[in-house]
């Protein structure tokens, strides 16, 4: 069966493990720490979609209605 994720792509998953663990992984818009460990993860992988290598593509995330609420008067 071939691999879902390229080793390259699990090279840039552990680089940024390990700057999460250092505590030099930010996030990129607020360039906030990267405390989450499931963030890391994301990171690396979208670092790595960006490079050309093999990652699955996202999932997309289905849209729920918003009802708006009627205001009794």
């Amino acid at each position: 069966m071939a691999r879902k994720y390229s080793k390259g792509a699990s090279k840039k998953v552990e680089g940024a493990m390990r700057k999460r663990k250092r505590g030099t992984l930010k996030s990129g818009r607020s360039g906030k720490k990267v405390k989450s460990r499931k963030q890391a993860i994301a990171i690396g992988l979208s670092e790595a979609r960006r490079e050309g290598k093999k990652v699955p593509k996202k999932k997309k995330k289905s849209r729920k209605k918003r009802r708006s609420k009627k205001k009794k008067s």
